[in-house]
Formats: structure tokens, sequence, C-alpha cells
């Protein structure tokens, strides 16, 4: 009996140590982990796809994990540690940094482009010059019907349309353009809550307007486009003033960088991942490094934050 009492704790005290170094090569293995899981803004599918597929070719390890949903829903995700890194239209706030921290975690925040806010209309339609103040006219309610605009040769109910209550956009539209006011007015959530969406409703009618990111205004090549006379919807000008002091200019990158156009946005990539090394954390310095920023300027509308060269170009639409 006595060798048993002595042998019951030494027992207990190895399967204690055991179980710890089980637990060590749990983290351990989790620590090497080649998940690349992002939660990514609708709005940037496009570029994004075209973003993760070129990494997960560079780095044939990594297993590339896109999840495209709203913006609201990828900054509750990163907060609550669903995910590690998502890609954004804005940074984190005071309030979500510190429920990050609260899991012992902290983020790392970069700017990886700057992005337009895009107005197309059916192909049908000619009316494609509209004003800042318009725009703010329609989601605020004052404008309803398109004789109000200044430049107009349709008549009847205007509608406008946005891909899904929750996205970048909206936000964009109530912060920017409502005084962080709801939208009033005819404005309404696209059929599939999503960009694409948007695209297909503006195409069957030609009585709305459709508000997508210019990263969407792109076609078959999937390259940046200088002209966007080919594509299956017109895109429309837009100016700051009616007052004439400010040109008519579409969302071309030329026109982003010079801030011509008016309805413009910040593109961030943002990670909490606490590993030193990481497929992770690898992904989210390729997006803001060279190769990343060649991908953004060469096969969409968004401007890389990496200098870029202007060339004068012929465009005809």
């Amino acid at each position: 009996m006595k060798r048993m009492k002595f042998y019951l704790p030494l027992l207990l005290m190895i399967l204690a140590l055991a179980s710890c170094k089980s637990n060590k090569k749990g983290n351990s293995d989790w620590l090497k982990e080649y998940d690349v899981k992002v939660a990514i803004d609708e709005t940037f599918k496009p570029i994004m796809d075209n973003l993760a597929q070129s990494y997960g070719m560079a780095y044939s390890e990594a297993n590339m994990k896109p999840i495209y949903e709203s913006e609201d829903q990828a900054i509750r995700d990163l907060v609550n540690d669903s995910v590690r890194c998502i890609i954004v239209t804005r940074k984190l706030n005071d309030n979500e940094l510190t429920i990050i921290r609260s899991h012992h975690l902290d983020a790392t925040q970069a700017m990886i482009a700057s992005d337009a806010i895009a107005l197309v209309v059916n192909k049908e339609n000619k009316d494609s010059l509209i004003t800042l103040d318009e725009i703010k006219g329609i989601v605020t309610g004052k404008i309803t019907r398109w004789e109000q605009l200044s430049n107009h040769t349709k008549r009847g109910e205007l509608k406008l349309v946005f891909d899904a209550s929750g996205s970048s956009t909206v936000r964009y539209m109530k912060d920017s353009l409502c005084n962080g006011k709801d939208l009033k007015g005819n404005v309404y959530a696209s059929e599939g809550k999503s960009n694409q969406s948007v695209l297909d409703m503006v195409q069957a009618n030609p009585n709305i307007i459709g508000i997508v990111g210019a990263n969407w205004l792109m076609d078959k090549t999937g390259n940046a486009l200088a002209n966007f006379s080919k594509l299956p919807f017109n895109v429309m000008r837009v100016s700051r003033t009616a007052d004439g002091t400010s040109k008519y200019v579409r969302p071309y990158q030329y026109y982003i960088a010079t801030a011509d156009y008016p309805l413009l946005r910040s593109v961030y990539i943002i990670h909490t991942d606490p590993r030193s090394q990481s497929q992770l954390k690898n992904f989210f310095f390729y997006a803001k490094g060279q190769k990343g920023q060649t991908i953004i300027c060469n096969n969409s509308q968004m401007l890389p934050i990496t200098p870029v060269q202007v060339k004068d170009v012929s465009i005809k639409d």
C-alpha cells in the first residue's frame, strides 16, 4: 500500500507532463499552418481574386482561403478573432482595437490602394453627366426623378441601386454624402446583394443608376481600362461642382491620382496574426509590396500606393 501511495502521485505527474508536451505540439502544429484565410470586402472581389491567385502561384505551399462578404461582417470577424486578416475601406476604431487587444492580439494596418465609387447606367441611357450635389440629393431623398438632374434627357422616376446593407459602399454614402445619416428616397439594395447584381440590374433597366466599386469596371482581359466605351453599360461622368469650375470625369486611374474624380476612398489590409513568420503575414507584405502593387495597378482601376508613371493617351468615349 505504501508503494502504491508513492507511485500514484508519480504516475499523475508523468501524465501531466505528457499532456503538456502534447499541447505544445498542437500549438507548434498550428504555428506551421499554411492557410491564408482573409475576409475581403466583396467590392474588391475581381482584383483580390487576381491577387490571391498570384500569391498562391508564387507560394505553392500557401492554402488560399479568401472570404468575400460585406465590410461590416469582415470587421466583425476580425474583432471576434474568427479571421486574422481583412481587406476593407477603413481603419479600425478605438473600440474595435480595444476588443482585439482583449484577445491578447494587436492589429497592424496598412493602406494598399485608392479606390473610387462608380455610377453606371444602362447602355440606352445617354444621361451620363452628374454633379456631386445631385448625387447627395439622390441619397438624401431630395432628388427622385430624372428631370431634376441639370443634364437630363430622360423623364420619370429615378432609382439608385447599391450592393447590400452593411457594405462599404453604403457606409461611404452615409459618411461622405449624408453626414452619417441613413439613406433616403429611391435608394435600394440589389436583388443579389452584390456588385455583380447591381451591374445586372442596370443592364436590364434603363431607369436605374447603379453604384459599384470602380474595381468592377473591367473587360474580359481583366486589365485596367483606359476606355470604358466597350463595357455593357455606361459609366457616368461626375463633377465636384455645377458651375463649370470642375470638369466631368470618369473614375480612370489618372483622375483618381489627380483627385479630379470626387468619389474616392482608401483600401486597407489589416492583420492580427501574432506569429513572427507565417503565410498569412507574408500575404500582408505581398499585398503592399512591389509585386502586389503591380497587380493592383495593372489589373484594376484602383490606384496603388507606390509611385506610378503617367503617360499621355487618347481616350475616345
